[in-house]
């Protein structure tokens, strides 16, 4: 069913029985976009760009859903892990890096890699801009992973200076990554 639409002056309208029910739908709508900020009324004459109002900010108090249940933490958030995304960006990024950094090698079908990959990602970031941590998906790069000797995932090689330092197999807790990555970076 179509609404008749009639055009009087320069506007379109619709038909007066529905008229009513859509401005208060526009109200509604307006009032909850804009509620921030008041604009001056818009000119009388058609558009142009000598005509554009300008809109201020209002100060009104803001609604108890706005308002934040706890303060923002204003400490800064390391995250130095990457995702690699060939051999070029991997002797880039991993072996020529002035960090020490983890490269876990890990697999999208692999249930273990998405547990140990998160673990991973917040033992770096505790270590706040002191280590990296490269991601390798071994079936986009199987020549790095050859390369390595990884013949199971996830696997975990620490490197420094572009040097294996340390790897280990499998899952491991919190406790013993930290540590982990407290000895490469010690």
């Amino acid at each position: 069913m179509t609404r008749p639409l009639f055009i009087v002056g320069d506007r379109l309208r619709l038909s007066t029985h529905n008229t009513m029910a859509y401005r208060q739908l526009a109200r509604r709508v307006w009032t909850r976009s804009v509620k921030d900020v008041r604009c001056s009324p818009p000119p009388a004459s058609r558009f142009s760009p000598a005509s554009i109002h300008r809109c201020t900010p209002v100060q009104q108090p803001r609604s108890p859903l706005l308002t934040l249940s706890r303060p923002l933490s204003l400490t800064p958030h390391y995250r130095v892990c990457f995702n690699v995304q060939d051999t070029e960006d991997f002797t880039e990024r991993v072996i020529n890096s002035s960090l020490p950094v983890l490269v876990d090698f890990h697999a999208q079908w692999c249930g273990p890699c998405k547990i140990l990959g998160p673990r991973l990602e917040k033992a770096v970031a505790k270590q706040q801009g002191r280590v990296a941590m490269a991601k390798v998906d071994i079936d986009d790069h199987t020549d790095l992973a050859i390369e390595y000797g990884v013949s199971a995932v996830p696997t975990v090689i620490a490197m420094r200076d572009g040097h294996v330092i340390d790897q280990f197999v499998g899952i491991k807790d919190e406790d013993q990554l930290d540590s982990f990555v407290g000895k490469l970076i010690g």
